[in-house]
């Protein structure tokens, strides 16, 4: 057990993320990584590494998390009826008549996703089947979709005060007897990453350049029609009868029964919440309300359609194959993650970060929120898991400023800023997981192409903690933010910016008109 509590304990994690970036093999690298940790958990004992993967790994990733996996089947048998009887073609040209240009289809999927900010998981899977008929429309890239999805997702949902998330940290702040949801709320004008991650997407969309590898994506899309789709990926139906609303009727259904399963698990209708909406999503269970509301949807979906006579029984009942079978990419990877994701924890990634903090608190004070967000962000980015990530840095961070309260809110600011960006770039991520599955693209290529985008506001923020250290006041530092992340972006456009309007116009073929179209 010598590698437990040191070290070591990260190793797996950034073994697997290295190759899965290297060979572009996401299923090997993680299992190589998973591999790894049974190994050192083990002490290199060839049946302690099998019983770990198996008992400590495997089995507890799929049980644990039963409930976001009935939900993905779900979710993905109803983009299934839809997709099926035709109506995301429908809704394509309904859209294609209203949003004229690149821009405001991003910016459409943007709002979207904004909206959708009581749930990650559900706001991956819903934006990502909602806007892919018209991005792919517009000749824009799966990796830019599930960027602006990924963007909308864990940072909205750790801003807004009615949603999981905030039910998570919660949580957290109650079991050290403090007021979680008014912690939460405090916290908000210090989280530079997620309140900076809205500029960021906007400033991206409305100045219409990308740089790095989305830039490379996004010029094949429009110029080839290269969008990066699946290979195998379920073609689109089309279906003259199908309107409009049997796209929105069905999507619309979906939210209002997720968002009242979780009002109702948090116990809002007589329970204990007893009509505080507050409270209720602060005591909800998300792996038991998403399954609730979506299995209401499905059942909707499947009457509806068959009702309108777009669907018959048989092409409904082969759509939830259809449905299951899109989404078991999506659930092997994420088993895979959560399991590599158990093995740091039994090899006490948790133990050894929390040592690094508590020893360097005393000595960096004022600079201590920013080391706190480089901190959460490698261990989210190594664990892939916002939530694990400020469970295991609150109870250490609060204590270390009991006496300096304007202090400790930035401090709480940094760990879940930095908890939200390592998940939203790591790999292992089921956020990033699922933002790949609702764009329907190659999960190391999402990887790669938002990676860029992660790590410039990654700097953007650690230097707005370093200036919230000593200014303490989020009427200076939050302005001071923006106005520093549009200057970013005016000079990364200026300088390595590619823009598609920048292709010559003899290569505008027919990719440009169809787009039009």
């Amino acid at each position: 057990m010598e590698f437990v509590n040191t070290a070591w304990a990260l190793l797996p994690a950034i073994v697997a993320i290295v190759l899965a970036l290297v060979t572009k093999e996401v299923y090997i690298s993680l299992f190589v990584g998973i591999l790894m940790g049974a190994l050192l958990y083990s002490g290199l004992n060839p049946i302690g590494t099998l019983d770990a993967i198996i008992n400590d790994g495997l089995i507890p990733a799929v049980a644990d998390n039963a409930g976001i996996f009935i939900f993905l089947v779900l979710l993905g048998m109803v983009v299934a009826l839809v997709n099926s009887a035709g109506a995301a073609v429908a809704f394509g040209r309904w859209a294609g008549k209203h949003v004229k240009s690149r821009i405001g289809t991003e910016i459409a999927a943007f709002v979207l996703g904004v909206l959708i900010f009581v749930d990650d998981y559900f706001n991956c899977l819903t934006v990502g089947s909602v806007m892919r008929p018209l991005t792919d429309t517009h000749n824009i890239s799966r990796a830019k979709l599930a960027f602006i999805i990924d963007s909308t997702a864990a940072p909205i949902c750790m801003i807004a005060p009615v949603s999981s998330w905030a039910a998570a940290v919660s949580g957290v702040a109650s079991d050290l007897n403090m007021n979680g949801i008014q912690l939460f709320i405090e916290a908000i004008p210090f989280n530079f990453y997620s309140l900076l991650m809205i500029v960021f997407v906007v400033g991206i969309i409305v100045l219409n350049f990308d740089y790095g590898p989305m830039a490379k994506a996004e010029l094949e899309a429009w110029r080839d029609g290269e969008l990066g789709n699946l290979e195998d990926e379920t073609p689109v139906a089309d279906n003259p009868k199908a309107s409009l609303w049997d796209m929105l009727l069905p999507i619309f259904v979906l939210i209002v029964c997720c968002i009242g399963a979780m009002l109702y698990v948090g116990g809002f209708f007589g329970g204990d919440a007893n009509g505080d909406v507050v409270a209720a999503f602060a005591n909800t269970d998300a792996f038991t309300a998403l399954p609730w509301g979506s299995l209401i949807a499905v059942a909707f979906t499947f009457l509806y359609l068959i009702a309108r006579r777009i669907h018959t029984l048989t092409t409904a009942s082969n759509s939830f194959v259809s449905g299951f079978n899109a989404m078991v990419p999506a659930i092997l990877v994420l088993t895979m993650a959560l399991s590599l994701k158990n093995m740091t924890s039994l090899l006490g990634a948790d133990v050894f970060v929390a040592g690094l903090v508590e020893g360097a608190a005393p000595a960096l004070f004022n600079l201590l929120p920013a080391v706190i967000f480089l901190v959460a962000l490698g261990l989210g980015f190594s664990t892939g898991t916002s939530w694990g990530t400020f469970g295991i840095l609150l109870p250490i961070i609060i204590p270390i400023f009991a006496d300096d309260p304007s202090l400790r809110i930035i401090a709480i600011s940094a760990v879940l800023a930095g908890a939200v960006a390592g998940d939203h770039c790591s790999p292992i991520s089921d956020t990033t997981v699922m933002s790949s599955a609702g764009a329907s693209m190659l999960h190391v290529n999402h990887v790669s192409t938002q990676l860029p985008y992660v790590l410039t506001l990654c700097c953007i923020s650690f230097v707005m903690f370093l200036i919230a250290g000593f200014v303490q006041n989020a009427f200076i530092c939050l302005p001071l933010g923006i106005l520093l992340t549009i200057g970013t972006l005016l000079v990364l456009r200026k300088t390595i910016g590619t823009s598609v309007k920048g292709i010559p116009r003899a290569e505008h073929t027919s990719v440009e008109r169809l787009a039009e179209k």
